[in-house]
């Protein structure tokens, strides 16, 4: 399984089998309410509701024209954990402005190895669920909360920007990571925060940071993803979201209440931009739960960040360290091609492309996921003492 440089597909099922995980049945994605009566007027408001899905629910959703019944399909519940707390040392890290991020620690301080989990927009540090319960065993796991994200604090609004997380970053490695090989691994948002890293610190990677992991994430061009809509709608998203998540980041109160009516409709489109197989409901509503718990102010203020973002000149100097580039085939919100554009800056890399999964194959396929990082990281601590 995975070899260096190579590009191929990955059934996951056996590997999310063997880690433990509920099985997932490839399916038809369920399709978005384009065609309900009003949907137009109140995508913006109820998109928001949506988080991290939101660019999708805002407009683009509305050029498929696809209608779907009045409910949810809803998937056979099994045996499912709680995605709860993993019950780790909670620590609290100040970045260089001041921002106070919750962190968790996971392990012995004498371990071989820290891996560094970051999450994604509108996430948490919950988001690594299976794989900080899966990964403990190699090692220390330290997570955190993003700013504006779970229980961090929020900081001024131009310091919502990409460089901004790579230092935040930074002072967490200081912090709870000050000696000893470090893995880092970002999912989404989170890879972006690693590449910022990279381009501000190269001198890290080699030596301190002895592998890494960008997980359904993009090096730059974000303004061109359609999201799953046709071009042109694409692209009269892109226009229209700012402003609609500007005037919605004034109105939290509206938000909030729109987020308690429009429970259906919050979970259809958390379904549709976040996976592309049949996952149980309560997946669903866990996810869900974390976007409308990120404050609308935190999703407006870091959404003009990703079109900004363009960090492919600095992905060179991850080729001198074992590096993995893992997407879902589906993925909506940052596509498969932004991964082989990782891929073709960092030659070493091992590239994988997980069959019927989107943007959250984290959660979606977990055992897939855990069994690719496992090896990432011993290959990480190959040779090392």
């Amino acid at each position: 399984m995975g070899r260096r440089g190579g590009h191929h597909l990955l059934r996951g099922r056996d590997a999310d089998r063997r880690a433990g995980a509920a099985d997932v049945r490839a399916g038809a994605v369920v399709s978005p309410l384009a065609g309900v009566p009003g949907w137009g007027r109140r995508a913006g408001v109820l998109g928001a509701a949506a988080g991290a899905v939101a660019a999708g629910a805002l407009l683009g959703v509305v050029a498929e024209r696809r209608t779907v019944g009045r409910s949810l399909h809803r998937v056979p519940e099994g045996e499912h954990d709680p995605y709860g707390s993993g019950g780790g040392e909670e620590h609290v890290v100040i970045t260089a402005d001041g921002v106070p991020l919750h962190a968790e620690v996971d392990g012995d301080d004498d371990a071989d190895v820290t891996v560094v989990l970051v999450h994604g927009w509108a996430l948490s540090l919950r988001s690594w669920w299976y794989q900080r319960r899966d990964l403990a065993d190699l090692g220390r796991v330290v997570l955190y909360d993003q700013r504006g994200h779970g229980r961090s604090g929020r900081g001024d609004r131009e310091r919502a920007t990409i460089d901004q997380l790579g230092d935040d970053l930074l002072h967490v490695l200081d912090e709870l990571a000050p000696r000893g090989p470090v893995v880092l691994v970002g999912h989404s948002m989170g890879g972006m925060t690693v590449m910022a890293l990279a381009d501000q610190h190269p001198e890290l990677f080699g030596e301190r940071v002895v592998g890494v992991a960008l997980v359904s994430t993009s090096p730059g061009k974000l303004a061109d993803v359609t999201l799953g809509a046709p071009a042109a709608a694409g692209r009269l998203l892109r226009r229209a979201v700012p402003t609609v998540f500007d005037q919605l980041a004034r109105r939290p109160a509206l938000v909030e209440r729109t987020r308690r009516v429009g429970s259906d409709l919050e979970l259809l489109l958390t379904r549709r931009y976040s996976f592309a197989s049949d996952v149980p409901t309560s997946l669903v509503e866990f996810v869900s739960e974390m976007i409308s718990t990120t404050p609308i102010e935190t999703v407006a203020e870091f959404y003009p960040a990703f079109s900004a973002h363009d960090k492919l000149a600095a992905l060179p100097v991850l080729d001198t360290l074992p590096t993995l580039v893992l997407v879902g085939e589906d993925d909506l919100l940052t596509p498969p091609e932004h991964s082989r554009d990782i891929a073709a800056a960092v030659p070493t890399a091992e590239l994988v492309t997980v069959p019927a999964a989107g943007h959250l194959v984290l959660l979606e396929h977990p055992g897939t996921v855990t069994a690719h990082l496992r090896e990432l990281v011993e290959r990480a601590l190959g040779g090392r003492p």
